[in-house]
């Protein structure tokens, strides 16, 4: 059984492991301890249960793995040298991590580290492996005197073991540096060890559980785990972007073999495995500024952003809903792939490009309650209009197949990936089988 502790809903699905396909689904409310009366969010896991029980009685005795993001999922704050080198480098690396990036500290700009924003975990990069490591030293030194949390570090692998005697008095991970050199970005390392420390101090310490079962069920925050489903979903079937549309923000996740040709001039390289959030896209509380420039739908995001939980009950509201989701994708992917245009350099006229190039995309996966619930053809109305060719030079998708993960394949796959690889792969496909 997997299961996605999500930040409005717990879902879950029973996976039938030899023929690699969903036997049965269910979804309840998720249950966090003090909100409209609940007291553990495995009260939600135990009415999911029960529904799957009823569909198909395997799931009483199936084993379970869980991914989350209730209690506010996975805060992280980033803390680099330069804001455009190690900084941004940093940043990206907490997306890929399922992060919610809440401050970027860049010290070698002024930075504060007193302007933390909360986090469960700080990612400390900083220089280039055998580069300048005073800054990296200094930033270590700061946090072990303002810090009394998990702290992953990613930066100058030099000077890690100095670093690692400054912060000895705080839970940390070394993790290999997500610059090594100028134009390269290695983030594999530095992922692995935020789900670590996720894992041994994020989950327990929100106390969303007084069970033992919720902390030994978890695997990861749950945008890792969709990432890690959308990377075994490409093997499957070659490039592929999926866009999934909440309530808050509008996540875009992306597996792209990278043209040499097409990768623009960044300090900070693109790499194939990348995920953008969108904090102010979204159906309900960000409904606002998702239709920023649409002032037609306003009266209908604003009745959206007053009740988050309203259901369109009608044909002209469930229109409405689909319009302010055509809004946040058509945004959140631009956003994701960025643009290409010619300008003239000394070498004479070249495509500078942005972003990640997403046009040549075998598969667009569409994601969120909007689309799982929606009407027939939701996906052609929603997210058609945002590949092709695009006025402005948009990296957009040219010619995708166009799907919807009606049965929240992406986080059981990424979820079964470790340790049921075959069933992992085979459950991928049915996202495209005819």
């Amino acid at each position: 059984m997997c299961v996605d502790f999500g930040s409005t809903f717990t879902k879950a699905v029973l996976v039938d492991l030899d023929a690699g396909r969903v036997a049965a689904q269910a979804s309840h409310p998720t249950t966090l301890p003090g909100v409209a009366g609940w007291a553990d969010v495995l009260e939600g896991y135990d009415a999911c249960l029960a529904a799957l029980v009823d569909q198909d009685p395997r799931a009483a005795q199936a084993g379970v793995l869980a991914c989350s993001s209730a209690g506010g999922g996975l805060r992280i704050a980033v803390v680099g040298n330069e804001e455009l080198v190690t900084a941004e480098a940093g940043r990206r690396v907490a997306l890929s991590s399922g992060g919610k990036v809440v401050s970027v500290v860049a010290m070698a700009d002024g930075g504060d580290l007193a302007d933390l924003g909360e986090p469960d975990v700080v990612l400390l990069t900083g220089g280039t492996d055998g580069g300048n490591s005073e800054v990296l030293l200094a930033a270590a030194r700061q946090l072990a005197k303002t810090w009394n949390g998990p702290v992953v570090v990613a930066g100058n692998v030099d000077a890690q073991s100095e670093v690692a005697a400054v912060l000895r008095g705080l839970p940390h991970v070394l993790a290999d540096n997500v610059v090594p050199r100028i134009g390269e970005l290695a983030p594999e390392s530095a992922r692995a060890a935020v789900r670590e420390m996720f894992l041994a101090h994020v989950i327990g310490g929100k106390h969303l559980s007084a069970r033992d079962g919720f902390t030994a069920m978890v695997r990861g925050a749950t945008p890792d785990v969709v990432l890690t489903g959308v990377e075994v979903l490409a093997r499957a079937v070659g490039d592929v972007v999926v866009v999934d549309v909440g309530g808050a923000t509008t996540d875009v996740h992306s597996v792209i073999e990278l043209d040499p040709d097409s990768v623009g001039r960044e300090v900070v390289a693109t790499t194939p495995v990348t995920r953008t959030v969108e904090g102010d896209l979204g159906m309900r509380w960000s409904a606002l500024t998702t239709v920023a420039e649409h002032p037609e739908l306003e009266p209908a995001a604003r009745r959206r952003h007053d009740d988050p939980a309203f259901l369109p009950d009608t044909e002209e509201e469930q229109d409405a809903d689909e319009a302010i989701a055509r809004a946040a994708v058509g945004l959140a992917l631009r956003r994701h792939a960025g643009r290409s245009k010619v300008v003239v350099s000394p070498e004479g006229r070249v495509v500078e490009r942005t972003g990640k190039d997403l046009r040549r995309a075998a598969l667009l996966v569409g994601s969120g309650g909007v689309l799982r619930h929606g009407r027939p053809g939701v996906e052609q109305r929603v997210l058609a209009g945002s590949t092709g060719e695009v006025e402005g030079g948009w990296q957009l998708p040219r010619s995708p197949r166009v799907v919807v993960d009606t049965h929240y394949v992406l986080a059981a796959v990424g979820l079964l990936a470790a340790e049921h690889p075959e069933s992992a792969y085979r459950l991928a496909t049915t996202l495209v089988a005819p």
